[in-house]
C-alpha cells in the first residue's frame, strides 16, 4: 500500500479542523450571537497566528520569482489580503446554519458543494490568478454524488 501524499493528509486535517471550527463557533453563537462568536473566533485566531508567526518567522523566506534570468521579489496582489472577509462571513453563516434544522452535517455537505462549484468556476474562468482549465464532463459528474449525498443527509436524516 502506497503512502499517501503529505498534501492529501494536510488537506484532510484541514477539513476536519474546519468542521471542528464550525461546531465550536456555532456552540458559542448559540449562547451569544453569530457576530460575537465570529469576533471571538477571529480574536483567538489572530493571537494564535501571531504566536505561530513569531515561532516560524526565522525559517520562512519570501518567495522569489525568476524573470528573464534575474531574481525579483514579487508582492502579493492586493485582493489576496481580503481573505478575512469571506472567513468572517463563513464563521457567522456556519454558526447560524449549524444551529438550524440543517445541523452540522447539512452545513458541511452544502459548504462542500459550494466549495467544489466555486473551485470549478475559478478554474474555468481563471479567477484570482488560477490557471484557466477547461471543464470536463467527469468534473461535472463529481458534483452529482455530492448533490445526492447532500440531499440524503438533509432530507432523510436518520430515516433511511
Amino acid at each position: 500500500m502506497a503512502v499517501p501524499n503529505f498534501n492529501i493528509v494536510l488537506a484532510l486535517i484541514g477539513g476536519a479542523l474546519l468542521a471542528l471550527m464550525i461546531k465550536l463557533n456555532s456552540a458559542l453563537a448559540f449562547f451569544t450571537s453569530p457576530v460575537a462568536a465570529s469576533w471571538t473566533a477571529h480574536l483567538v485566531g489572530t493571537i494564535i497566528a501571531l504566536l505561530l508567526m513569531a515561532i516560524v518567522s526565522k525559517t520562512i523566506q519570501p518567495k522569489a520569482v525568476n524573470i528573464n534570468q534575474s531574481v525579483t521579489n514579487v508582492s502579493a496582489p492586493l485582493w489576496s489580503y481580503l481573505g478575512g472577509i469571506p472567513g468572517a462571513l463563513v464563521v457567522m453563516l456556519a454558526a447560524v446554519t449549524v444551529n438550524s434544522e440543517l445541523g452540522l452535517a447539512g452545513t458541511l455537505v452544502l459548504g462542500l458543494l459550494g466549495q467544489v462549484c466555486f473551485g470549478l468556476t475559478c478554474d474555468y474562468f481563471g479567477l484570482f490568478g488560477v490557471m484557466k482549465k477547461e471543464l470536463k464532463r467527469d468534473q461535472l459528474f463529481t458534483i452529482l454524488p455530492i448533490l445526492a449525498g447532500s440531499f440524503l443527509i438533509i432530507f432523510f436524516r436518520g430515516t433511511v
